[in-house]
């Protein structure tokens, strides 16, 4: 480790930081929006529930298996066109958000289908009865019941997201990818690599704590935990 090392380091890694939590942010985002009514159709339209369809939720479950299935670094390439229509460019950290978003969101929408099936039929049962409309019952039982579950769905999804997030670097993604590929492996500047690969980490850890105390204070508000 030299000084130059160090000096290069602290000039590139803050700005490559902030470019990789800002497309993993965003991407997370638009992510939820997509996802998130697609995994509730997706529960709604299945076998035996209150709007059963075949037909949506066979076509709908394509969709996300096809989106799932996709490598990240081809569907990059195969979205260039699609990202230049939206942002007008295929380059830069801003760009990189639309593979991002499309990639995770078919990965979420199972994470939320998964979450609602554990939800109590009685209880679906129960609001129906009630009068409840569809809508009430999405918004008061569905998302509510197993939103321990969906917390720790969507932290999951997010930090597969910083994954992905490193791979946009091939293409320009910019963030930490970038100047791990860039500095570190194409220049064999060791420092770089393991600098980054312990930002990313740190990255994750952080996730995953946030997604833990969200989970925990929940449980404790539902009573679920119980103090020794």
């Amino acid at each position: 480790m030299t000084s130059d090392n160090i000096l290069l380091a602290l000039d590139l890694l803050p700005s490559a930081l902030f470019d990789t939590l800002y497309m993993v942010i965003a991407a997370s985002f638009f992510a939820l929006l997509l996802g998130l009514p697609m995994g509730v159709i997706l529960y709604l339209t299945g076998k035996g529930q209150i709007k059963e369809n075949s037909m949506v939720y066979k076509t709908l479950g394509t969709i996300v298996n096809i989106g799932r299935s996709f490598p990240f670094a081809i569907l990059m390439i195969a979205l260039i066109p699609v990202t230049r229509a939206i942002v007008g460019t295929s380059l830069g950290t801003t760009a990189a958000i639309v593979p991002l978003s499309i990639a995770a969101a078919p990965f979420f929408a199972r994470i939320v289908e998964e979450a609602l099936k554990g939800v109590d039929k009685n209880v679906l049962q129960a609001t129906q009865m009630m009068g409840a409309t569809t809508p009430q019952i999405i918004t008061e039982v569905l998302l509510k019941e197993p939103l321990p579950s969906l917390i720790s769905g969507f932290s999951n999804m997010v930090i597969n997201l910083v994954g992905y997030s490193t791979m946009a670097g091939l293409v320009g993604g910019g963030g930490l990818g970038k100047v791990a590929i860039q500095y570190g492996y194409n220049q064999f500047n060791v420092f770089i690599m393991i600098a980054t690969v312990i930002l990313l980490i740190l990255v994750v850890e952080l996730i995953q704590w946030i997604s833990n105390l969200c989970v925990s204070k929940l449980q404790k508000k539902r009573g679920l935990l119980f103090h020794e």
